[in-house]
Formats: structure tokens, sequence, C-alpha cells
């Protein structure tokens, strides 16, 4: 069934709509003067979705881990780890996007917040990931470890973006003082470009993958007609 799904091309088109009514929307719609926000609250349109892509592409993968740990079939491998890989771009595009906002509303584009640490140290795990797959020959036995290792990345993940910043201050909003995005904060405007822009990233990640995987499963059609 999810194959099925993946090979219509209605969910791209819906991509596309939605990721170019999130630029245009998120530049020139109107948005709420917040305190030390600002103008610079467009880019919750960007930073924040990405990250949720992100989240929602990295359960996917996991997902697969543990279907391929069960099953033994490479096809779930494939879907784990071009998942994996599309939530690592997106994760790194999470952290960018981020660093330019921190940069107009903190002064610098890095100023050691918990939540920025602990973000970048998550995505040092998954590049872990990426060096252990490459380091290993045999098919196999990359699958099962990297499906190992890829459930342990997640675990470690999920605290370090969602607890352990919530024991200390953190400069993001909702700590310190500064605003957070509450139901009186994130008003009309606001939920009318961030909602879509969600699902517009992470249907882009999606695409992404499938394209990733498609490539994989004619290279492996190929080695196989060579052989």
């Amino acid at each position: 069934m999810a194959k099925l799904i993946l090979k219509k091309s209605w969910w791209k088109m819906l991509a596309v709509v939605l990721l170019t009514y999130t630029i245009i929307g998120g530049l020139l719609m109107e948005v709420p003067r917040l305190a030390i926000l600002n103008e610079t609250i467009r880019a919750m349109y960007f930073h924040v979705p990405m990250w949720f892509g992100m989240i929602l592409l990295l359960v996917v993968s996991v997902t697969y881990s543990v279907k391929y740990l069960g099953s033994g079939k490479i096809q779930h491998d494939t879907i784990a780890v071009e998942f994996a890989y599309a939530g690592i771009l997106f994760g790194v595009l999470g952290i960018l996007t981020g660093m330019v906002w921190a940069k107009f509303t903190w002064g610098a584009y890095w100023s050691s917040d918990p939540k920025q640490n602990a973000a970048a140290i998550g995505l040092l795990i998954y590049f872990a990931y990426i060096v252990l797959r490459n380091s290993l020959e045999d098919e196999q036995q990359k699958a099962r470890i990297s499906a190992v290792y890829n459930i342990f990345a997640f675990a470690a993940l999920i605290p370090l973006l969602f607890i352990l910043p919530r024991l200390t201050d953190s400069l993001h909003p909702g700590n310190g003082g500064n605003p957070g995005f509450n139901a009186y904060d994130l008003d009309s405007n606001l939920r009318m470009v961030f909602y879509p822009a969600i699902i517009g990233w992470t249907l882009l990640g999606v695409w992404f993958a499938s394209l990733r995987i498609r490539i994989r499963a004619i290279k492996l059609r190929l080695e196989e007609l060579e052989y």
C-alpha cells in the first residue's frame, strides 16, 4: 500500500504547492510583533518545520530498521537508510536556519544554548551512523549493525531534543524571558503558514527519500544483470 501511494504523483504536487505557499506567505503575510523576535519570527516557517520533518522521517527510518531486524529483507534496510539520510539532511538545514535566526535575535550564530548543543550532538550521532555504514563491506552485516545503531541513535535523539534542554535555562522561545509559541503567540496568521509548512517540508523529505530508494533499486537490478 505504501509503495502504491509513493508511486502516485498527487502528494508531490501537494508538496510543491504547500512549499510555494510557505515561501510566499512566509515572506509576505502579516506576523505578530513579539518582543525580541519581531520580524525574525518568519524563520519559524523554515527552521521549526524542518525539525518536525526530520523527526517524522527518522521515525519512518527507525521503524524500518526494526522491521529489517525482524524480517531480514534488504528492502527494509534500504528504506531505513534513505529516510535516515533525508532526516539528517533536514537536521542540518534545521541547524543552519536556526543559526541564521539566532544571529538576528541573540546576536551570534552559536551561543552554546542547551538546545543548540543537544541538536548538534544528535546530528553527530547520526553522522556516525553514516560513517558506520560506509565502513562495512558485507551488505547483510552492514544492514544488521546499522539497524541496531539506528535504533540506538533515535533513542538517544529524543531525550537530547525534548527532555535534557528542558532541565536547564535556554534562549529558545519559552525560556529565559523569551516569548514562547503558545496559544496566545501562535496567532491565526502564523498558523495559516506554519501548519502547511510542516506538511510541505515533510513531503519534500519523503520525496527525496523515495527518489533515493528508486535509484538504489535500479542499481541493484543492474548489478544482478551483470552477474
